[in-house]
């Protein structure tokens, strides 16, 4: 078959198939710089791809999901998050027939500005920066300015939109599309039922500490949980308004929200870390900004256009958590000497 066929058979498929305020590809906003468009893919799968290629992606497998370098095999990372938020987007998207691809594309792009150490190192960072640092909005400037050394991503407006409004935490601006409104629902109907697995395994919670009311109408189960909250969202939207779910699961998803915050993510065993991995990111940041030169040379070549503030904290928040660990190390510590 003609490569134009079959993304024109696709473009037509998502005109018919499509709920009316699913985004279509061929009705982009379109990208910062023109390009040549693929004669195979639509817009929203050659942003996948290029996210899915990029090396912001691959460093998320060693960057903190809750617990600091969890050493357990089991416990999530900042990429199986991120893939498990894709797969949840996805099964929105399919549910209310929106563009699946775009879905995942904001999925698979939400978190690659995130620092090591999670928001251990977001907070860390932004106490020290000049400008305030928020992980979503360095997400939309790995891809618009530092990938593929400076050039970017170039990745559709509505890609962009998505990653820059994901954050329910930080951003009270909601995405434009519904494809964008269902990762920011997948987002934290991922975390915060993924955190609960990791929690009790390791020991902070059990399944009985769970709020009864919580799993009365969620389920006691991850997935029973996932799967009431997610059917929620698609029954109760019409894939023209806004994502929404019935009071009863929101009344419960909320509860079950607040019982994490109280009871994991402001526990000892999790805060206990967080003071030294707060101080190693801010020690690496006062380092490099101390002499920029320090910096490796493709920060260094963003000195001639940004602050240097800018370009170290671009440096600092790409790290992993093992790089920046080692990178204090070999900086902070003497070195032993083995020579007999």
């Amino acid at each position: 078959m003609d490569l134009s066929g079959c993304k024109r058979q696709r473009e037509a498929m998502e005109e018919a198939y499509f709920a009316p305020g699913a985004a279509r590809s061929a009705q982009s906003r379109g990208r910062c710089r023109p390009e040549e468009p693929c004669p195979l893919r639509t817009a929203y799968q050659q942003d996948r791809d290029r996210i899915l290629h990029c090396g912001a992606f691959r460093r998320l497998k060693h960057k903190t999901q809750v617990f600091l370098g969890p050493r357990g095999d089991n416990y999530r990372t900042r990429l199986t998050h991120t893939l498990e938020v894709a797969q949840i987007a996805r099964t929105i998207a399919s549910g209310l027939r929106l563009n699946e691809d775009l879905a995942e594309a904001i999925a698979l792009g939400h978190d690659l500005g995130h620092t090591p150490f999670g928001h251990a190192g977001e907070r860390a960072l932004d106490e020290v920066c000049p400008f305030p640092f928020r992980h979503h909005l360095q997400s939309v400037r790995v891809v618009e300015k530092l990938e593929r050394e400076g050039r970017g991503l170039n990745l559709t407006f509505e890609v962009k939109n998505g990653i820059a409004c994901h954050s329910a935490g930080s951003c009270d601006i909601w995405p434009l599309t519904l494809e964008g409104q269902a990762v920011r629902w997948a987002d934290k109907i991922a975390y915060l039922n993924h955190d609960i697995e990791d929690a009790i395994r390791a020991g902070v919670i059990s399944e009985q500490d769970i709020p009864w009311e919580a799993a009365r109408d969620l389920g006691r189960s991850k997935s029973q949980r996932i799967s009431t909250v997610v059917f929620s969202l698609v029954e109760n939207s019409d894939g023209v308004g806004s994502l929404q779910m019935d009071s009863v699961t929101l009344k419960a998803h909320n509860r079950l929200l607040r019982f994490m915050f109280d009871e994991v993510y402001a526990s000892p065993e999790v805060m206990g870390e967080e003071q030294k991995a707060k101080g190693l990111i801010q020690s690496l940041y006062h380092y490099y900004l101390t002499d920029p030169k320090r910096l490796p040379l493709f920060y260094q070549g963003l000195l001639q256009i940004v602050p240097p503030e800018r370009a170290v904290c671009d440096y600092v928040a790409s790290m992993s958590d093992y790089y920046a660990a080692d990178l204090y190390k070999e900086l902070a510590l003497p070195r032993f000497w083995t020579k007999l």
